[in-house]
């Protein structure tokens, strides 16, 4: 611990001189990096400051437990012994997760599809409550919704939608959203009153950046059509949407809620590259014999991991055995709760692998 202490240090110090640099206050996104990575280690070396602090008085006390002989002393002492080794266990777990590797691609953005699965209209409306608890989330976080391409339903549902996440950690919180959610709920299409079970799909990808992936502009077929919708005077009569293929893997990705080309295909691109680094990232974790079972969010994405029972105004989340009451609020954006014991159990899992 003594010699780890004094690395985070050294670490601690050369990030310092080098965030007054010139070079690299003229880098904003590097200089960021650095920051961001100060912060956690000024805050880990606080942490380990204190746990030696803390055995060092419990040591005391322990010592004041065997030697003192006034009855009431020898009580405070143990008191404060007891206290003590609560605050030592504690804070012992808080570093072991600070420790713990890091998934590169948790600062990054995300870009999230859903899509209607079984159940028709029932499912795409579905799909549109999923979008707007989402968005209700990245509200509360402060964080920016940019929808990249969408397929409406004549009642307002979603068949899909592919939108991008922008803000501070927001890959790290919305992955463990992959996965098959389905409800249980009395359709606005039933009319005799039965509950049905429906579903909707969602992957969660990391933006991939400038230098993650790159792209032979020949291994690329880009199409142009007219964007669609549910009509009226929002259907555009110029071809404005774009249609890009990836000839050497097959991905397609169409887009068409801009209606000037050029973002509609910038944005086509964006989502393309964000697929072929998960794709290669999946191929690297394969080639590594890597269990992806091993952290949530990372799992089979055909896996059912989320019920939402509207008749019993439950949650639950099946890969953890959680449920939670309150199905509006979490409906509403109330996602707080429920990605944090997800966290909690990944770390717990990746703790488990590294002792």
């Amino acid at each position: 611990m003594v010699n780890q202490l004094k690395n985070l240090q050294k670490e601690y110090q050369d990030l310092t001189k080098k965030l007054s640099s010139p070079e690299l206050i003229s880098d904003p996104k590097k200089y960021k990096e650095i920051a961001k990575r100060q912060r956690e280690l000024e805050e880990l070396i606080a942490k380990m400051q204190n746990l030696k602090k803390i055995e060092k008085d419990l040591a005391k006390a322990v010592d004041m437990i065997e030697k003192e002989k006034e009855p009431e002393l020898k009580r405070m002492a143990e008191e404060e012994a007891t206290k003590l080794e609560k605050d030592l266990k504690r804070i012992r777990k808080e570093i072991d997760i600070a420790l713990l590797p890091k998934d590169p691609n948790d600062t990054k953005n995300a870009i999230m599809e859903i899509r209607a699965g079984t159940g028709g209209e029932e499912a795409a409306l579905f799909a549109s409550d999923l979008f707007r608890m989402y968005s209700r989330y990245a509200e509360n976080k402060r964080w920016k919704v940019d929808v990249m391409n969408s397929n409406r339903t004549g009642l307002g549902g979603l068949k899909e939608i592919i939108f991008k996440v922008d803000g501070e950690e927001v890959y790290g919180d919305l992955k463990y959203e992959s996965g098959v959610h389905r409800v249980q709920r009395v359709p606005v299409t039933e009319k005799i009153g039965r509950i049905h079970t429906s579903a909707a799909s969602v992957v969660v990808l990391p933006e991939a950046e400038e230098p993650d992936v790159r792209i032979d502009p020949n291994d690329l077929r880009i199409d142009t059509f007219r964007a669609s919708g549910p009509g009226g005077q929002y259907v555009q009569k110029t071809s404005s949407a774009v249609r890009v293929t990836h000839l050497p893997t097959g991905i397609i990705v169409a887009c068409q809620d801009e209606r000037s080309q050029l973002k509609n295909r910038e944005k086509a691109m964006r989502v393309l590259c964000s697929r072929l680094l998960d794709q290669e990232q999946e191929r690297q974790r394969k080639e590594r014999g890597q269990v992806r079972k091993i952290q949530i969010g990372t799992g089979d994405r055909s896996e059912k991991i989320r019920t939402y029972n509207f008749p019993q105004d439950r949650v639950t989340d099946h890969r953890i055995k959680l449920s939670l009451h309150g199905l509006p609020d979490i409906l509403g954006g109330k996602l707080d709760e429920l990605i944090g014991k997800l966290k909690e159990e990944n770390q717990r899992r990746l703790l488990k692998q590294v002792k």
